[in-house]
C-alpha cells in the first residue's frame, strides 16, 4: 500500500501516536480507548506536513495559498530576466566592432527572403566518375600465404626454457607412498 499524506492521526500528550486512518469513523473506537487513558488525546487532520482540525480546513487553507499570477510573474519583485543585461551588452559589443572595422555586419538586418539562394553545385568531371568508386575493400588476398610449419619458434618464445617436471608425480592416491611422518 502506498504511503498517504494527508490522514486524520491520534495525538496524545500533544505527541502523535502511529494510529493513522483515511477516514474519522475508523479511528473512533480506538480514539475512545486512548482518551480514557489520556484525557487530553484528540484527533487531528494531518496534511501537507501541518496538522489541521479537519480536511475541510486544510483545503481552505490551499485555495488561499494559490494566487493567480500573470505571465510576467518572477519572484523577487523585478519582473525582467536577470541575464537580458548580459545579452544586451554582448550585441552591442558585436555592433561595435564590426562598425569599427569598416566590413558589413556579418548577420543580414533585412527580413530573410531578401538573400539571394545560393547557386547549385555543379559536379567536376564525367558524370560516371562519381558513381564509380573504387572497392573498399581488395577482391583477392593480400598477400601469398603459407602453410603453417612446425618449426622453432622465433622472438621471446624460443628465448624461454621447455617446462619439465622436477620429480615424477604420482598419478593415484592409493598406488602413491604414505607420506613420511616425523618421530615424537
Amino acid at each position: 500500500m502506498p504511503p498517504r499524506y494527508s490522514y486524520w492521526t491520534i495525538l496524545a500528550g500533544g505527541l502523535p501516536t502511529a494510529f493513522r486512518a483515511a477516514e474519522r469513523a475508523d479511528l473512533l473506537p480506538t480514539f475512545n480507548r486512548i482518551r480514557e487513558k489520556h484525557p487530553d488525546a484528540e484527533m487531528m487532520w494531518f496534511a501537507r506536513g501541518r496538522l489541521w482540525q479537519s480536511p475541510d480546513e486544510a483545503q481552505a487553507d490551499l485555495q488561499r495559498a494559490r494566487i493567480r499570477r500573470d505571465r510576467d510573474w518572477r519572484p523577487g519583485g523585478d519582473h525582467r530576466d536577470p541575464r537580458e543585461v548580459f545579452k544586451n551588452k554582448r550585441k552591442r559589443e558585436a555592433g561595435r566592432r564590426e562598425h569599427a572595422s569598416g566590413r558589413p555586419p556579418s548577420r543580414p538586418t533585412g527580413p530573410s527572403d531578401t538573400r539571394t539562394a545560393r547557386p547549385p553545385s555543379k559536379p567536376t568531371g564525367p558524370a560516371n566518375a562519381r558513381t564509380a568508386r573504387p572497392p573498399s575493400k581488395p577482391a583477392g588476398p593480400s598477400g601469398a600465404r603459407t602453410a603453417w610449419s612446425s618449426s622453432k619458434p622465433t622472438g621471446p618464445a624460443a628465448k624461454r626454457a621447455v617446462w619439465s617436471p622436477s620429480k615424477p608425480a604420482a598419478t593415484n592416491r592409493r598406488t602413491a607412498p604414505p607420506p613420511k611422518r616425523r618421530p615424537r
